[in-house]
């Protein structure tokens, strides 16, 4: 195994993600029943997904284009 993430594991990564927050958008808006508690908070976690998609997607671009993803330059 070398260094880094390779380009499929950024693919896996990035589409489960993606899957990941549809499905937990999808349960967010269901309908709730009256009485019944929900275990998992979904808006947190797809807000976690949303921003592990956004990380795979600038680690793609750098792997596509052979430059780092350095942001805004102050100077």
């Amino acid at each position: 195994m070398g260094q880094g993430l390779s380009l499929t594991v950024t693919l896996i990564v990035l589409a489960s993600s993606l899957a990941g927050a549809g499905l937990l958008v999808w349960l967010e808006k269901r309908p709730a029943t009256p009485g019944r508690i929900r275990f998992l908070p979904t808006t947190p976690l797809i807000f976690l997904a949303l921003i592990v998609a956004a990380v795979m997607a600038a680690h793609l671009l750098t792997l596509l284009t052979g430059t780092p993803v350095t942001g805004r330059q102050r100077f």
